[in-house]
């Protein structure tokens, strides 16, 4: 577990806005339906946020391939490339590809990357087969965009080179922020935001064209996919209170995302204290309050091509 005192300032990115890891309605729905370009900063944000996470993982990556050749490394729905980066510093002999479908996130990831990573643009499910081979696959908070998440693990799968490894990052739990009681409306907030937000994720697997219901068992949706499960393993990022600009304005985003999200799930007095939250200039609002903190965790489920 990592746990330091203070995030540093995130790096300023030619555009800004998101998708954070919980925020599942992310940044792999329809290019069409999404401006990526907006998007983007709160994206980099909650990368740089979640980086003490991210790098313990692509650390265990590295103990998992225990040596084996790495060649090509793939992050498949890289969006601005924070995770590319830190797979890049473990995995500093390969060539490292981020993939996504947004043309303005991949050139923030070239753009960070100084040149280590290099990207690749493909519009998911239908050019998995352009992606090429790898010795190692990552993809974060991806294949539940796509319709059916079984074949887009198999097709995952079978881009790995003979012993090669895949990562996915699915789910984890919920970000919190905030006490269960922090003095502004009903307590317990935050537990009912997840619960609309849970409904509106259903409701958006229920959109996506193809859709297939899965029960999300991810090593048995590995095997399936022709893998041999190599463990799942999660990881909390923390910073604790009192937090520093960047993380406040990445929490001001995720709450005013959620209060457009859920204004017609939530009721009047939920809507008020969001509203409150949203208050740039309230010391009760997020921006200012000493007791807000940023507590995340993820979890990844690996498996292995056979040799």
């Amino acid at each position: 577990m990592h746990q330091p005192h203070q995030p540093a300032p995130a790096p300023t990115p030619a555009h800004h806005d998101h998708h954070d890891h919980h925020d599942h309605h992310g940044h792999h729905a329809p290019a069409t339906d999404t401006d990526w370009s907006a998007l983007a900063a709160f994206l980099e944000r909650e990368g740089e946020l979640n980086t003490p996470a991210f790098a313990q993982a692509a650390q265990w990556l590295g103990e998992l391939v225990d040596g084996a050749s790495v060649g090509r490394v793939l992050d498949v729905g890289s969006g601005p490339g924070v995770v590319a980066g830190l797979l890049a510093d473990v995995f500093p002999a390969a060539e490292v590809v981020a993939v996504d479908q947004s043309a303005a996130l991949l050139a923030r990831a070239e753009a960070r990357s100084s040149g280590r990573v290099a990207t690749q643009q493909a519009d998911l499910p239908a050019e998995f087969g352009l992606l090429g081979a790898a010795d190692l696959i990552w993809s974060s908070q991806a294949v539940h965009h796509l319709g059916d998440q079984q074949a887009a693990l198999t097709a995952l799968a079978g881009s790995l080179r003979p012993g090669g490894l895949l990562a996915v990052a699915e789910r984890g739990l919920p970000l919190r922020f905030l006490p269960r009681d922090f003095g502004l409306g009903r307590p317990g907030l935050q537990a009912r935001l997840d619960a609309a937000h849970e409904d509106g994720f259903a409701a958006m697997r229920a959109q996506l064209p193809g859709v297939i219901e899965e029960v999300e068992d991810w090593p048995a949706m590995l095997s399936r996919a022709g893998l041999t499960p190599a463990g799942s393993r999660t990881f909390l990022v923390e910073w604790p209170a009192p937090l520093a600009a960047p993380a406040r304005e990445h929490l001001y985003g995720h709450l005013d995302r959620r209060r457009a999200q859920l204004e017609e799930s939530l009721d009047a007095a939920d809507l008020a204290t969001l509203d409150a939250l949203l208050d740039r200039d309230a010391p009760t609002g997020i921006l200012a309050r000493p007791d807000a903190f940023y507590l995340a965790a993820i979890t990844v489920h690996t498996a292995r091509a056979e040799g």
